[in-house]
């Protein structure tokens, strides 16, 4: 003990520990102001995090919408009851992107659902006395009083011919729309259920949904009230960065992507089942009883799955009928191809000469996802497969010519990608 006072006593008054003592109150200075920089950095995400959420997640101003136009008449639907009477439809956890599509998870009669209601900007800014007014009039024009049924549904067709191509098999799917908007199975279409069915089919996810019902690829149907609509559980994205917290995702390095995707997402094998699902969801977009369809947003994020690593499309906002991007192509004045450019990534040529847009897109659905797949299957696939796996997946990228000439080419290569597949996880727990 006598020895540790001696050695204190000469630390405290070596002339060392003098420098030491006048260089403190710089350290304490230097440690405060790290201090308060961390606080300001973080009370700074805390603000922007919460800006962005007040201004992505408005249900609760779709809910009032939706419910005061339930009350007075306007609209009806399946779940609407439910909804605004009984409010037995729980809402849970914002999944928005976007402030005008209001996408959330919620529980509605014991089960996992998605909720979307579309919400234009103009009204998502404030929920004001006349908000429910503005809207019914912008979106709950049509029909108009009087229509007859025999009048909605030459209305109806003409708008699917319009959005989907004159099809021979668009008067099946007016009678599926007609067959939806009579919810209370009485027969009739009133002009309540006609205003809140014609609304949703201005909705291109739910026009497409309504196109692919019954293919196992995108979410059932299960209801509505107005243009508010509930799809049948959660799909999980296969997103590198779904697993983290929303507010930790805009400051993920992109080297850091993949190395998440193979840490986080799913094992190899159910990563091949999920791929499989999407190979068929694009032949089914090929060769759909509704015309053909466009992928344009090709992205791990709108790759879904359920909790049997099912497939699911995750969102079908950026998928566009063939009939409608080439009407947006049409006449469209270019300078080059960047012009013509429809969604993110359905890109046609620019004729330089006429400064016009073509109508065909230069690249296939099938070469955007083999893209997609290289970066998702080929970390941590099994050695004996990934020579060919990476070949075959290259090839497959690297389709080109226009979209409506490569049906030969895309079939073949779309069926030897999935027979590969399918034999490395055949006859295993993962099939």
């Amino acid at each position: 003990m006598r020895r540790l006072r001696r050695l204190a006593h000469l630390v405290l008054f070596c002339p060392f520990s003098k420098g030491l003592q006048g260089r403190l109150p710089g350290l304490r200075v230097k440690y405060v102001f790290l201090v308060w920089l961390g606080v300001l950095a973080g009370s700074w995400l805390a603000y922007v995090h919460y800006s962005s959420y007040a201004e992505l997640c408005r249900g609760h101003v779709c809910r009032v919408v939706i419910c005061d136009q339930y009350r007075k008449g306007i609209i009806s639907g399946s779940i609407c009851q439910d909804l605004c009477s009984l409010q037995q439809v729980e809402w849970r956890t914002c999944l928005s992107s976007v402030p005008g599509q209001q996408v959330y998870s919620g529980l509605w009669q014991g089960r996992e659902v998605t909720i979307k209601c579309g919400l234009e900007e103009s009204l998502s800014l404030k929920a004001g006395a006349d908000v429910a007014p503005r809207r019914e009039l912008v979106l709950f024009d049509k029909p108009t009083r009087g229509t007859s049924i025999k009048e909605f549904r030459e209305m109806t067709l003409s708008f699917l011919k319009a959005n989907l191509g004159d099809l021979p098999s668009l008067p099946a799917l007016v009678g599926q729309v007609l067959l939806m908007a009579d919810f209370n199975k009485d027969s009739r279409v009133s002009l309540a259920e006609a205003k809140s069915v014609w609304a949703l089919l201005q909705r291109n996810e739910f026009l497409l949904l309504l196109s692919l019902q019954g293919k196992g690829h995108a979410s059932p149907l299960l209801g509505h009230c107005g243009d508010l609509y509930v799809t049948e559980g959660v799909p999980r994205s296969s997103g590198p960065a779904a697993t983290l917290p929303a507010l930790l995702r805009p400051l993920l390095p992109p080297a850091l992507h993949g190395a998440l995707q193979q840490w986080l997402g799913p094992a190899w094998p159910w990563r091949a089942k999920i791929a499989i699902g999407l190979l068929e969801f694009v032949e089914e977009l090929f060769h759909g009883a509704y015309g053909t369809f466009y992928m344009c947003e090709t992205t791990l994020a709108n790759v879904g799955y359920t909790a049997k690593y099912d497939f699911r499309m995750a969102d079908l906002q950026q998928v566009a009928p063939e009939a409608a991007v080439r009407r947006f192509l049409r006449g469209r004045h270019c300078e080059r191809s960047a012009d013509c450019t429809y969604g993110r990534d359905c890109r046609a040529p620019c004729d330089t000469l006429l400064r016009q847009c073509k109508g065909d897109l230069v690249q296939p659905n099938l070469a955007k996802v083999c893209e997609l797949l290289r970066h998702y299957l080929l970390p941590g696939a099994p050695a004996g497969l990934r020579a060919e796996l990476g070949r075959q997946l290259r090839t497959c990228a690297t389709l080109s010519g226009l979209a409506s000439q490569v049906e030969a080419h895309h079939s073949l290569v779309l069926s030897h990608l999935k027979t590969l597949l399918w034999k490395e996880i055949s006859n295993t727990k993962y099939t």
